[in-house]
């Protein structure tokens, strides 16, 4: 088969969905398939297919937009700027995305709404189009306009209904949709009406092989004498409760000082998160370390894992974590009770409960054999649940599914 795999989000990208679009694609392609990789460039100038060295960019097409959706043909479209910005950008991936031409395809696979809203629209009707959600955008730009009322956007506003709009139209554009949890699947039929036959659910799968090769290689980070480390991979965004973390760190501080935490990641909180932890003297207890490429080897010298995050589907941080033998403590938020079983392969609190983060923390701390038997729990976990070989034949069965369906 001839297989596009195709996201509106950024390629090349350190996040969830780039890596899970590569691991498609190096497994395919070692099957025999040809497989392309079709997402907007990280500086959002144009759409590529990126291992094809194909692109057009958006200037080009600038001014045939411009004339298609001038004012007096779509008035409505103007009255709200962030609208405005997510169909103008949407059009610039549907042309993209003809001009590439989608009839050389034997299927489609989209990996978020947008790319599935678009990619929808200009395929020819002979070429079946899986969609896969991986997470809620709806939910995560919904939360976004809450904590920045400048932008204003408000609660029933034409924005934010378009975000509930188009979460349908995009889980709702396939022949089949993907999750790969069944807290991703219940949002979808009960909040967006998506019938639930048309939903298809499977984890994620996990290659370990480079995970150990990029262990093997090392650190130039070591962990402190005396000190337990605990590890943090993630985004400095509001959505993966960082700030969660950092309270619970300054009330963990009171408990006991024999640890040090890594926070491993970049984003737009970064200098509000430092100034929380200099506000609750945690300087010389967290670090910052930016983007690394590293992470396997990080995970090799720490002893606890947390994810204290708002909302999330299946992240492969708590997957990598738990192939690294570390207990986790995570959120109770979307998908992660369905990773983490409480009391046996981690901890799960509240969203948003520092208190809570901090009480467990304090135990794993407390009880070496008690957290070093959670860790090993989750390694066994992580090696019945995250099979690359289980998620690529659920694939293959999606793909051939969908073509059913047409």
């Amino acid at each position: 088969m001839k297989i596009l795999l195709a996201t509106y989000w950024l390629i090349p990208h350190v996040g969830g969905v780039w890596k899970y679009m590569l691991q498609i694609q190096q497994r395919l392609e070692a099957m025999g398939h040809q497989v392309d990789l079709l997402g907007n460039s990280p500086d959002y100038s144009k759409f590529h297919i990126i291992n094809r060295g194909q692109e057009l960019s958006k200037a080009a097409l600038r001014p045939l937009l411009s004339a298609k959706l001038a004012d007096i043909h779509v008035p409505q479209l103007h009255r709200d700027p962030i609208i405005h910005f997510y169909e103008e950008d949407r059009y610039n991936m549907e042309l993209s995305a003809a001009y590439f031409g989608l009839g050389q395809y034997d299927l489609i696979h989209t990996q978020d709404i947008f790319a599935a809203r678009a990619l929808h629209r200009v395929k020819p009707s002979h070429v079946p189009l899986v969609a896969q959600v991986h997470g809620s955008v709806n939910k995560e730009l919904h939360n976004h306009f809450l904590l920045n009322p400048q932008l204003g956007v408000q609660e029933h506003s034409p924005a934010w209904k378009y975000f509930d709009s188009i979460e349908y139209y995009g889980a709702s554009s396939g022949q089949l949709t993907i999750t790969s949890t069944q807290w991703q699947k219940n949002e979808l039929v009960q909040s967006f009406g998506i019938p639930e036959h048309r939903i298809e659910v499977f984890q994620y799968g996990l290659d370990t092989g480079p995970f150990w090769q990029s262990a093997q290689h090392g650190t130039d980070v070591h962990k402190p004498p005396g000190k337990k480390v605990i590890i943090v991979p993630a985004r400095l965004a509001f959505v993966k409760g960082i700030d969660v973390l950092i309270s619970a760190l300054g009330m963990l501080k009171y408990m006991r000082n024999d640890w040090v935490c890594w926070i491993v990641g970049e984003g737009e909180m970064r200098e509000e998160l430092m100034q929380q932890t200099a506000g609750l003297s945690l300087q010389d207890d967290v670090a910052f370390l930016g983007e690394r490429r590293d992470i396997p080897a990080l995970l090799l010298q720490s002893d606890i894992f947390v994810h204290s995050c708002i909302q999330d589907n299946q992240p492969f941080s708590v997957m990598e974590a738990q192939i690294a033998g570390l207990p986790a403590c995570v959120s109770n938020a979307g998908g992660l009770p369905e990773m983490v079983e409480h009391g046996v392969t981690g901890l799960v609190s509240p969203v948003r409960d520092p208190l809570a983060l901090a009480q467990q923390l304090n135990a794993l701390l407390e009880d070496d054999e008690y957290r070093r038997k959670l860790g090993q729990n989750a390694a066994h976990w992580a090696q019945e649940h995250w099979s690359m070989d289980r998620m690529i034949a659920r694939l293959l069965n999606a793909y051939g599914k969908a073509a059913a369906n047409l």
